[in-house]
């Protein structure tokens, strides 16, 4: 039996792979999470529910170690980003579990936009970006223009900037970038590398309603632009495992890069159901089970609800990372 620590119970992404591998008979699933009330952390026997620390604890990945023996684990899977670089860095030191996320290489361009930019834009139609300095702010630019976090996923800290004044006012900070505002349709496109780099899938989806950055409604296209410039990608960055590509139309309609998030997508159960089931994918692939030359998949569409999941009171796990007063 292959026994495997989901992290990131809470979030969307997190129940997308913990109910994907459920419905393995070979895998035992374990679901870790730094907050009590994580719906994910139910979907499993309680002997198989964990607390963990913050991402950002200096020790967290001495307990992600620790789990790994106690629990005897063979693959660990992270779907949150601030723990990916920690544990990425450490990836050896895991008991011998295998961490089934992207290099540390291929992370540290991800996770910074800046960064992204600089690689693929040899490769493919990247938005003019610049960082927010004197520099940036006095380049020829045509307004609105986008000011957003050089790090940071979804759409925190994004705003639009309407005209050069109000550009010139912004303060300065090389932690932000200027960006090129694209006027097209934008599209998250869910694709998985094999161990040799090699793009097997590339499922394009609209992000037709959108909450807190996490579509809720979409569906998939079959679209060759959007495909190959998503693999373009995959390539430039170096991906072996699972990464999320969001592209937007230009106003030539050519998809242009917007970011990378280098994890399991919050919409995942869409690629999932139109038969590109990735979190089994990414296990196999850690496992060192060979994945198929290219998976299809099918049109479909999606809508999210809200879902409850019942527990007794006494089943919650208290943690001094989340506030655990009765509502």
């Amino acid at each position: 039996m292959i026994r495997v620590l989901v992290t990131g119970a809470g979030g969307p992404a997190g129940v997308a792979v913990i109910r994907s591998l459920l419905k393995r008979a070979d895998v035992t699933v374990y679901a870790g999470d730094m907050d009590g009330w994580a719906s994910g952390l139910y979907l499993v026997p309680a002997e198989r529910r964990r607390l963990l620390q913050p991402g950002i604890a200096p020790d967290f990945v001495d307990g992600i170690a620790e789990l790994c023996r106690a629990d005897s684990l063979n693959v660990v899977i992270s779907t949150v980003d601030v723990e990916l670089p920690p544990l990425a860095s450490r990836r050896t030191e895991l008991a011998g579990a295998v961490l089934a996320a992207p290099s540390e290489a291929t992370l540290a361009v991800t996770l910074d936009k800046w960064q992204l930019a600089e690689r693929c834009a040899p490769f493919l139609r990247v938005p003019t970006t610049r960082l927010l300095n004197v520099e940036g702010v006095a380049a020829k630019w045509d307004f609105p223009v986008i000011v957003k976090p050089r790090r940071g996923a979804g759409s925190r800290g994004v705003h639009l900037v309407a005209d050069r004044a109000a550009l010139e006012a912004h303060d300065l900070d090389d932690g932000e970038l200027i960006q090129e505002n694209l006027p097209g349709d934008e599209f998250s496109v869910d694709v998985l590398a094999d161990a040799d780099g090699n793009v097997v899938a590339a499922v394009p989806r609209t992000r037709t309603r959108v909450d807190s950055g996490v579509s809720i409604a979409g569906r998939t296209v079959h679209d060759e632009a959007l495909e190959s410039t998503a693999a373009a990608v995959a390539r430039a960055i170096g991906l072996v495992g699972v990464a999320n590509v969001q592209l937007r139309y230009d106003v030539n309609g050519v998809p242009a890069l917007l970011e990378v998030n280098p994890r399991f997508p919050g919409a995942l159960p869409l690629t999932i159901a139109a038969g590109v089931d990735l979190p089994s994918l990414a296990l196999d692939l850690a496992l060192g089970v060979p994945l198929p030359a290219r998976l299809p998949f099918r049109d479909l569409a999606n809508v999210r609800y809200l879902e409850d999941v019942f527990v007794d009171p006494a089943d919650i796990l208290i943690s001094q990372y989340a506030a655990h007063a009765d509502e």
